[in-house]
């Protein structure tokens, strides 16, 4: 039961500081949460943290608590999911609660305004940072239907400005099928 408790609370502590050193929206965590969870504890495969993060993106409401949702869980079930949910909304609560309390000195101040602005520097490299290991890890499958998924989505975002819903959802109809036809062709492959 103690090695229960010592997990729950790596969990914990780890979303909690992940959380609270997260700055620049979702993205940013994704890249974190992989050196944390693969890399450091190895709780997850590399291939493992792409899906949650394929999930994550999916699912309605924050990244962060969407991701923390499936890690706690892989690692501890319904209690991991509730313990890495609380680690992972503590850190904005807190923050956004003092923030709140001094907002009109918050605006108002250029030096604060300044170091906004220099953290935006450092948000735009660590969302680069996930973009290129999200796409290494789609050309690594070494799927073309994959790697023309992620090219025409891209270009379907970027040029044409098209709905990252309405992307995801054709991409997951696209995954649906291709599952279904490989499936079916493993199916036949054996019955032959």
């Amino acid at each position: 039961m103690e090695k229960d408790y010592s997990k729950l609370w790596t969990l914990f502590k780890s979303m909690f500081v992940l959380s609270a050193c997260t700055f620049g929206g979702g993205f940013v965590i994704v890249s974190l949460m992989k050196k944390r969870y693969v890399e450091e504890l190895k709780w997850l495969e590399e291939d493992e943290m792409l899906d949650v993060t394929a999930i994550t993106q999916s699912a309605p409401g924050p990244l962060p608590v969407n991701a923390s949702v499936i890690i706690g869980y892989r690692m501890a079930g319904i209690i991991g999911s509730l313990t890495a949910i609380l680690g992972t909304i503590l850190p904005p609560i807190i923050i956004i609660s003092i923030i709140s309390l001094f907002y009109d000195q918050f605006r108002t101040n250029p030096y604060i305004a300044t170091a906004l602005q220099v953290m935006r520097a450092g948000v735009a490299a660590v969302i680069f940072d996930v973009v290129i290991n999200l796409a290494g890890n789609v050309i690594k499958t070494k799927r073309i239907l994959y790697i023309v998924m992620m090219v025409v989505a891209f270009v379907a975002t970027y040029l044409f400005d098209v709905s990252a819903m309405l992307i995801i959802f054709v991409c997951l109809g696209i995954g649906l099928v291709d599952l279904y036809v490989t499936f079916n062709n493993k199916k036949k492959g054996k019955v032959s």
